[in-house]
């Protein structure tokens, strides 16, 4: 199937690594051109020279803070000049969740994930917007976690700052409709960077990488028994937010091995 993304122009934020990158390079491999950012130079750098290969000249790689609106300004900036000022893609991935429980949160990390959930989203949604505006059939694509619809009491803050995120995504597809499609998907856990030092500071060294993911998907009820790769919600994004997907606005696209104990 035609994706219908040859020539077209994404942003995805979060993209040196684990699902952005994911994302960038099966865009690119459509025949998108893609910006990426992130905080890190070495890690920006290695990740452009990543996709590099996949296609020369393809990628753009900036260093931005998203929860720094002088930086996503700057960025979108950046891409008005490098895309001919249209983008025909948003994707929002940044963001990690936080273990606590309420009676040990404080009012300041309540203060620093709601800070982080949010305004990753807000603020390149506010700079990217006239770019999306100019494009014909323009999309964005949130990324998203299952503990918005199905908290766990042992990421309290991370569940309720979730929840009201894809509250505001749901309204903003009615708010951008007809012109901006935006969709979610919700993740359930994936390899990444944050579930490989946590295998790293297992209390039995004894267990391997694949013996410990293993006993984890167990522990976790996931049906299909392993934890996703990135790629396998990197293709969800790209899907939703391709032409191929045209008629799908407001909706959340679960990626999680079927974790999810709700109808």
């Amino acid at each position: 199937m035609d994706l219908g993304l040859a020539n077209t122009c994404a942003v995805v934020t979060g993209g040196t690594s684990g699902i952005g990158l994911a994302a960038a390079r099966i865009l690119i491999e459509e025949g998108a051109r893609v910006a990426i950012c992130g905080r890190d130079a070495d890690r920006l750098a290695a990740a452009k020279a990543k996709l590099d290969t996949v296609k020369p000249g393809a990628v753009l790689a900036e260093r931005c803070d998203v929860l720094d609106g002088g930086d996503v300004n700057a960025f979108a900036d950046k891409v008005k000049g490098w895309s001919g000022g249209k983008l025909d893609l948003l994707v929002n991935n940044a963001g990690q969740g936080r273990v606590s429980k309420f009676a040990d949160t404080t009012d300041a990390q309540w203060r620093e994930e709601l800070d982080l959930k949010f305004f990753s989203q807000i603020l390149p949604l506010r700079a990217f917007k006239p770019l999306l505006d100019a494009a014909p059939a323009p999309a964005i694509v949130a990324v998203n976690s299952l503990l918005s619809l199905q908290p766990e009491p042992h990421m309290v803050c991370t569940s309720a700052a979730r929840a009201g995120v894809q509250n505001l995504l749901k309204s903003l597809a009615t708010e951008f409709a007809p012109r901006i499609r935006v969709n979610t998907i919700l993740l359930g856990l994936v390899d990444s960077g944050q579930w490989q030092r946590r295998f790293e500071a297992r209390a039995d060294k004894s267990l391997t990488r694949e013996e410990w993911f293993t006993a984890l998907a167990r522990d976790k009820h996931i049906p299909l028994q392993r934890l996703g790769a990135p790629d396998e919600p990197a293709r969800a994004i790209v899907f939703l937010g391709s032409p191929a997907a045209s008629y799908i606005t407001g909706a959340s696209l679960e990626v999680s091995g079927g974790v999810s104990r709700f109808i």
